[in-house]
């Protein structure tokens, strides 16, 4: 792995992220570089047209034995895809774009949506999102600050 000539820098194997173009200010994520994909704890899945363009519209319970606080979003669909989970068991998954942030870091990422109401975490932050961009040290966690509002984050409508 290659960061030119800066310091990476070093996340732990649990992090706060947010999500802001979906509305979620925090969620505890898991780091796991055994996943590939992203993914987000979501119910109530639902795809649907709106001006010719593929959409998801689902819910989302960001806070961990938290199923009283609900997110609402809505995104452009981006594919569906057979992943397989941490059993062994392949599923078909709607695949979005959006926005993590990560300490003061934002940037784009592929995120796949099924229910983790069974997982201890209701995100998981995959190889494909942190490549590139931080070291993770499996013995430490919380090594970011929490996400504060974003400059460039638009709202969530």
């Amino acid at each position: 792995m290659s960061f030119g000539a800066e310091t990476p820098t070093v996340i732990g194997w649990r992090e706060w992220v947010a999500l802001p173009g979906l509305g979620v200010h925090s969620i505890k994520a898991k780091v796991d570089t055994g996943a590939r994909s992203s993914t987000l704890h979501a119910f109530s899945v639902e795809r649907f047209e709106r001006h010719g363009l593929a959409m998801v519209r689902f819910q989302a319970h960001p806070m961990q034995r938290n199923d009283d606080y609900i997110v609402a979003a809505e995104a452009p669909l981006l594919d569906d895809r057979i992943v397989r989970n941490s059993g062994g068991q392949s599923e078909l998954r709607p695949v979005i774009e959006t926005s993590v942030q990560v300490g003061n870091s934002l940037w784009a990422i592929e995120l796949t949506l099924t229910n983790r109401d069974e997982m201890g975490f209701r995100m998981l932050l995959g190889r494909q999102a942190v490549r590139r961009r931080y070291l993770v040290n499996p013995g430490r966690s919380y090594l970011q600050p929490l996400p504060a509002p974003h400059p460039l984050a638009s709202d969530h409508p």
